[in-house]
């Protein structure tokens, strides 16, 4: 059974002797952190951190990790991932997307419900925890259904799922379109302070669309989705919470009026926080250009001005996390005319250096930009992850912050390679990751 959100899910086991990360750059947003110094782990913990832990100060038995001055930061916290399995392991699978994960810096994900079957059940929260720890890298979560088969209509047994570990609820890819069914569901969160996520887009203006409505849908000839799809749903949706009085969290932003909207709400002292993926604060619908399908995103890739707004929305703090949005397909589903297409990229290996990108442009300091990825998702979620502090878990990943590269998606670990940002230029990458103080994953290894 998985875990309540208080306790990391636990792989079985952890490394074998205590480990000494010496001469790193130490990042840690939790706690403002930018200094040297090492980290020292036992049993899966952290025992000691700071300008003490030296090749000298560590125990005889230890394991020594020269950081070589790179950045040693949390392992970054994805709360919004697709696993495809069970159903469709064609596109994805639990491994799969650990081995993306791990490659990607990320130690702890939360999948969206979305699977066939359906996780509306303690049954279905109990195999996502079953699997994980046979897979033995990244820690995974789940979010239970809001409602019975994603249908909009009858409230799961919220409480129940909680009980067996779902951290939230959601209709994952829909959005919770009944106002009723909405208004219940953040009534019944309220009494046990559980989390309600909203995929905000108002279904019947978005019905039928397949890019962003404006100019460049006109000249392609795709029917649209108005951005003010996003924002009237959130509006309606913070009605609610005011009545209720409930903690709701909007995901994958895209919009300046959505942006807006949450500032306004995080001003009235709603318990509001919402989340956006990389593809809306780093590409505008431009990238659709000849009918791209790769560049199909749900919402829909917005104008430059949009974008811009995600991106200072970041910046100055009313965004506060970035997830990845994972969302694998198979060839077959993105080569189809663009109406057609399914919607979705796949995002755990990008995650990190396109959200450096506003680090390295002046925009974010680096421990706002890690912060993002790792304290306020643990926040949200409840999770005792996402810090570098004695006796949290110790995962972690060590960042080459400058290195220079390439993406390139034949390199993926993910089973699916439907990605907009192929061959797109980067700085940034992930040396090595840890989960419990374990290394499951390391650059050289893959050399």
């Amino acid at each position: 059974m998985t875990p309540p959100p208080s306790a990391p899910a636990k792989p079985p086991r952890r490394q074998d002797r205590p480990l000494a990360l010496v001469n790193a750059r130490i990042v840690d947003p939790a706690s403002n952190r930018d200094e040297p110094g090492g980290v020292l782990v036992d049993n899966g913990i952290i025992q000691e951190i700071g300008a003490r832990v030296t090749r000298a100060s560590a125990p005889e038995n230890a394991e020594i990790l020269d950081c070589r001055g790179q950045v040693l930061a949390p392992g970054l916290i994805d709360m919004r991932v697709q696993l495809r399995e069970p159903g469709e392991e064609h596109k994805e699978t639990i491994a799969t997307a650990s081995l993306a994960a791990a490659a990607g810096g990320v130690t702890s994900m939360v999948c969206l419900p979305n699977t066939e079957p359906i996780i509306d059940d303690v049954a279905g929260v109990e195999f996502i925890a079953r699997r994980a720890r046979e897979t033995k890298r990244a820690k995974i979560y789940c979010y239970g259904a809001l409602t019975q088969g994603l249908e909009g209509k009858d409230l799961v047994e919220m409480a129940l799922l909680a009980d067996s570990g779902a951290l939230g609820f959601t209709d994952g890819i829909k959005a919770t379109g009944d106002v009723q069914v909405m208004r219940r569901a953040l009534t019944y969160a309220r009494s046990f302070d559980l989390l309600v996520i909203q995929h905000p887009e108002d279904p019947r203006l978005a019905a039928g669309g397949a890019m962003n409505n404006g100019e460049l849908s006109t000249r392609l000839g795709l029917p649209g989705i108005p951005a003010y799809a996003e924002v009237m749903m959130i509006e309606r949706d913070l009605h609610l919470v005011r009545g209720s009085g409930a903690r709701y969290h909007a995901a994958h932003i895209s919009t300046a009026a959505a942006v807006e909207a949450i500032r306004k709400a995080k001003q009235e002292g709603l318990r509001v926080t919402c989340d956006t993926a990389p593809p809306y604060f780093s590409l505008n619908e431009n990238e659709i250009g000849d009918y791209r399908t790769f560049a199909k995103l749900s919402p829909p890739l917005r104008g430059e001005s949009d974008r811009r707004a995600i991106a200072a929305g970041l910046a100055d703090g009313v965004i506060d996390c970035i997830a990845s949005d994972h969302a694998p397909h198979d060839v077959e589903s993105k080569r189809v005319p663009f109406a057609q297409a399914e919607a979705g990229i796949v995002g755990l290996e990008t995650l990190l250096p396109i959200s450096l990108e506003p680090h390295h442009k002046g925009a974010m300091s680096l421990l706002a930009a890690l912060r993002c990825l790792t304290a306020r998702p643990a926040d949200i979620l409840g999770l005792p992850q996402g810090r570098l502090s004695k006796g949290a878990p110790a995962d972690m990943v060590l960042i080459d912050l400058d290195r220079p590269h390439k993406i390139d998606v034949a390199k993926f670990r993910s089973k699916s390679k439907n990605s907009p940002y192929d061959g797109r230029p980067v700085q940034g990458c992930v040396l090595k990751t840890f989960v419990d103080g374990r290394l499951v994953y390391s650059l050289e290894g893959e050399r």
